[in-house]
């Protein structure tokens, strides 16, 4: 349902760029979500339905809306971007067609799993002949690959909380699933890192958008995959799946890339499995949250770090 805009409620810039980018205001706002990037779903003056987008210039937003404009084009459920991105401030900003409806694909049976690998597995091969300068750093929760100083990639706002309440499991299950993802000399490639059941839409089981371009990584191909097969039923708050439905979206991805992993890449592939979650362990901890990626990898990680060898 659409909103009546009130124009103090957009950022001071946002009427201004859209007249001078796209030719028009916008008249009414559609959605507004902020998480890590900003992103408004506005009606323009002349009828159009757009999605601006806003987040840090960190250097990653060209590579991004570059693939996702080489996917929208050979026809992958995903927005047409309409705009480069332009730099705004400290921010880097775009905009893209809307692409509304379809539902969240809820589950996290091994059923479930196939038909998210199904959609990875053509994402994970569109990509392959996308060629775009590395969207480095890639986003945090997936930096397992980070050059900071210890166990974390650095980020302020966690680093200043109290870390003791980070459980142990936790820190030990990190550390020995970075050690593992660290060892492997696999290339790495072009692929989707937040691959969440929140951020897809289905007409059933066909799907019907992939949304958070902003978050490819480069990444080994196994680390990718591994780490979709981890969170792709996650909606919010994020979790993990459980093991045999991991071990059904490798398979199911395999066999649709009429490929098979060599021993290591299933190894790096569980070991990925698990960075997400811890993360998102460790922000329930710092935050207070429900304990959900906590529980998980409490029950898991034994399982998923023995299939990793880590």
């Amino acid at each position: 349902m659409s909103l009546s805009v009130p124009q103090d409620d957009l950022p001071d810039w946002l009427p201004a760029w859209c007249a001078e980018v796209l030719g028009n205001e916008p008249v009414e706002v559609v959605f507004e979500r902020r998480s890590i990037s900003a992103v408004y779903g506005l009606r323009l003056a002349d009828g159009r339905d757009v999605v601006v987008k806003a987040r840090e210039d960190d250097g990653r937003a060209a590579s991004c809306v570059t693939a996702q404009t080489r996917l929208a084009e050979r026809g992958f459920p995903c927005a047409l971007p309409i705009t480069p991105p332009v730099a705004v401030g400290a921010l880097a900003v775009h905009a893209e067609e809307s692409r509304p409806g379809g539902d969240l694909l809820r589950g996290d049976s091994p059923d479930i799993a196939v038909h998210y690998a199904a959609v990875f597995a053509r994402l994970m091969a569109e990509l392959t002949d996308v060629t775009v300068v590395p969207p480095l750093p890639n986003p945090r929760w997936a930096r397992w690959d980070h050059t900071d100083p210890g166990l974390w990639p650095a980020i302020d706002f966690l680093d200043e909380r109290d870390q003791s309440a980070v459980p142990a499991y936790v820190v030990d299950t990190a550390d020995r699933v970075r050690k593992r993802l660290l060892a492997t000399d696999l290339p790495c490639v072009l692929g989707h890192a937040d691959f969440e059941a929140q951020n897809l839409r289905w007409h059933d089981v066909d799907v019907w958008a992939v949304h958070d371009w902003d978050s490819l990584a480069w990444q080994p191909e196994a680390a990718l995959v591994g780490a979709a097969s981890g969170t792709f039923a996650s909606a919010s708050p994020p979790t993990l799946a459980p093991v045999e439905s991991s071990a059904a979206f490798l398979a199911a991805y395999q066999d649709l890339r009429g490929c098979r992993f060599t021993e290591e890449e299933l190894e790096i592939a569980w070991a990925a499995s698990l960075w997400a979650a811890a993360h998102n362990a460790r922000w329930e901890s710092l935050h207070g949250d429900a304990p959900v990626s906590c529980d998980a990898v409490r029950a898991q990680a034994a399982e998923r770090l023995r299939r990793a060898k880590a």
